[in-house]
């Protein structure tokens, strides 16, 4: 074994730093897309007097679509050319998405925002969560996976929360974006100053699999066998790609209707804050617990309990009323999404090979955030 070779260890303990720095980045991510969840409905009607649903909704359509293909790019090219370049590319294209939200002029602004915003969370969130699952190794998958979503869902929750509140005490603009400065140029920083790339993690771990690994041990696949591999031939990687499309339906919901629903019901600005902010604050902080679950109990029981709970939640905020009734159907729902979360990204480094697990999660999160 080469000097270089004996300096790069795998797990959790070995990789703490790095591991830690990671975490802190992710929360950044988060903290951007936080911002939005309960401002930017809201905005849409009271700035720009758009009364439509469909317009209303033109700003999560773009930014889904623009972060699944992000997903896919960030996956491929971190294979191709590391991760962390692909984390700090994310970063820039990220950085001016706060001032447009401030000074956009026209509705069309905004949507040009969110186009910004979802390269710089499918850049930024895919290399993350890949940088973590190369420094861990096999054993503590779902651990790694908890405490990444931990991070990234809890700070879209505070920031959520943190938004709401800055725009009922001053007004929807500009201050609530404030913070989007901070995190990006923080996130930025620490990118470029503080991250290591963890691309020889992953080639260690290639060189510790047995021989009778059914994994593409030895032939690294073409684009299109690994994004048909993962779409259609795997059933356990194609079935958690659906399962991950599904659960971001509901997300979308969550995000882009339930806030301008609870609104037109009577609930005050404060109020319909503390509901966009239950949902992924709960799902944030239950992946502390789930993810680690999953790597005793199995990643398909797991998996399952999350989509019915989510089912339950989204039920009872249809056939419910009241903010009591609503904060328990925003609470299931964030539990059930955290039962799914993390375990299906788990999933997916279970059974891709790591010469090309990236590329894997980049399709795992295309289909996924295509929801």
């Amino acid at each position: 074994m080469t000097p270089a070779a004996e300096s790069v260890r795998l797990g959790l303990r070995a990789n703490w730093q790095q591991f830690t720095l990671l975490v802190v980045i992710n929360a950044f991510v988060g903290g951007m897309v936080g911002l939005e969840r309960a401002v930017l409905p809201l905005l849409a009607e009271q700035d720009f007097l758009i009364t439509s649903r469909t317009a209303i909704l033109s700003f999560i359509v773009s930014f889904g679509i623009v972060k699944a293909l992000a997903n896919l790019l960030a996956g491929r090219m971190s294979d191709r050319i590391g991760r962390k370049k692909i984390l700090v590319a994310g970063w820039l294209v990220g950085l001016p998405v706060p001032f447009i939200l401030m000074l956009a002029p026209a509705w069309e602004w905004v949507v040009a925002a969110n186009i910004l915003l979802g390269i710089n969370q499918g850049l930024c969130w895919s290399t993350t969560v890949i940088m973590k699952i190369d420094l861990v190794g096999p054993a503590r998958r779902g651990l790694a996976m908890g405490l990444n979503e931990f991070a990234g869902y809890v700070a879209v929750s505070l920031a959520a929360l943190a938004s709401g509140y800055l725009a009922a005490t001053y007004a929807l603009r500009p201050q609530p974006f404030y913070l989007g400065i901070a995190f990006a140029l923080a996130g930025l920083l620490l990118s470029v100053f503080f991250v290591r790339d963890s691309g020889a993690h992953a080639r260690e771990e290639a060189t510790q699999l047995t021989s009778g690994d059914s994994r593409m041990r030895s032939k690294q696949p073409t684009f299109r066998e690994m994004f048909m591999t993962v779409s259609w031939n795997d059933r356990a990687l194609s079935s958690a790609s659906q399962a991950g499309m599904i659960n971001n339906l509901n997300d979308g919901m969550a995000w882009g209707l339930f806030p301008l629903y609870f609104a037109t019901s009577g609930l005050a600005l404060g109020q319909v804050g503390v509901l966009a902010a239950t949902y992924p604050g709960v799902w944030g902080v239950a992946q502390l617990g789930t993810g680690a679950l999953s790597d005793r109990l199995g990643r398909k029981r797991m998996i399952v309990a999350g989509m019915w709970t989510q089912a339950i939640g989204i039920l009872f905020v249809v056939l419910g009323s009241g903010s009591g009734i609503w904060l328990l159907a925003m609470a299931l729902l964030g539990f059930g999404t955290a039962l799914v979360y993390p375990t299906l990204l788990a999933a997916i480094s279970d059974v891709a090979h790591p010469q090309w697990r990236a590329s894997a999660v980049g399709v795992y999160r295309l289909w996924r955030d295509g929801g």
